[in-house]
């Protein structure tokens, strides 16, 4: 049975392929156009994938004793230097930087799949390796779809990938959703059941997604891969597949409002 850090990595190994894909067919034109980030253009989300890569991979070398761990100015010299590149250098240093991390992923053993602890900057402690890649996985994935969005509106998660991410979601990344997730949009708690699968999205002094048995006061009807955009504020009325509703005590508009996007 493979562990979750392998099927992370192999989900990594997919995303970059679909990014590298995406990036050779987008004009420079295009490239300077809005993305599904609202505040960014396209070439702004892969600035934002390439120096992200760049800081992981800073950030693995050191947990692997490669590398001396990163310096407190390390990360602002990271963004200053990708900010200044032009639009095309963005998108092609995006795809590079992706490729370096994806492999020093693909390097690690199965030993250190299991033993490896590392911190990403903003955890009270070291987190597993499969989480840590998890936390990158959940970039590629919605930036990934920011980029295609802006030439295919229609553009969905892959099933692979938005399974993995609800398993994170439901495990080391639990934390997640308190981070981004305002609550009090709404006017009273509630327990949103993901209609098909065992996961729930839990509302009330914070958020919470997870597989725990609480009574569903609203049900989620749709993709899994729309759950999960929407909770990253991905899921505008343009870009819903049809059949998304939410029927029982907070509506999908509600919902939007709790999760307002970054």
């Amino acid at each position: 049975m493979t562990t979750s850090a392998e099927r992370t990595i192999a989900a990594l190994r997919a995303e970059h392929d679909s990014l590298a894909a995406t990036g050779a067919t987008l004009s420079a034109d295009r490239l300077k156009g809005p993305s599904g980030a609202s505040d960014w253009t396209v070439a702004q989300v892969f600035s934002h994938l390439g120096s992200g890569a760049e800081i992981t991979l800073a950030g693995l070398r050191a947990a692997t004793g490669v590398a001396d761990a990163p310096g407190p100015d390390f990360n602002q010299r990271v963004w200053d230097r990708w900010n200044a590149m032009s639009p095309e250098a963005q998108a092609a240093g995006a795809v590079e930087s992706d490729a370096a991390l994806v492999a020093a992923f693909e390097s690690l053993t199965p030993e250190q799949h299991e033993t490896l602890r590392i911190n990403p900057g903003f955890l009270p402690a070291p987190a597993p390796l499969a989480t840590f890649a998890g936390l990158r996985l959940s970039e590629t994935v919605h930036h990934g779809w920011d980029i295609r969005v802006a030439t295919d509106p229609a553009a969905r998660l892959s099933p692979e990938s938005a399974e993995l991410l609800a398993e994170h979601l439901n495990g080391g990344l639990s934390f997640f959703l308190g981070f981004i997730a305002k609550p009090e949009a709404i006017g009273e708690p509630a327990v949103v059941q993901l209609d098909g699968t065992p996961y729930r999205i839990v509302l009330d002094d914070s958020a919470h997604f997870t597989s725990d048995g609480a009574t569903a006061t609203a049900v989620f009807t749709g993709p899994l891969e729309s759950a999960l955009r929407l909770i990253v504020g991905r899921l505008a009325p343009e870009h819903t597949p049809s059949g998304v509703e939410v029927a029982g005590n907070v509506t999908l508009d509600g919902l939007r409002a709790v999760f307002p996007g970054f």
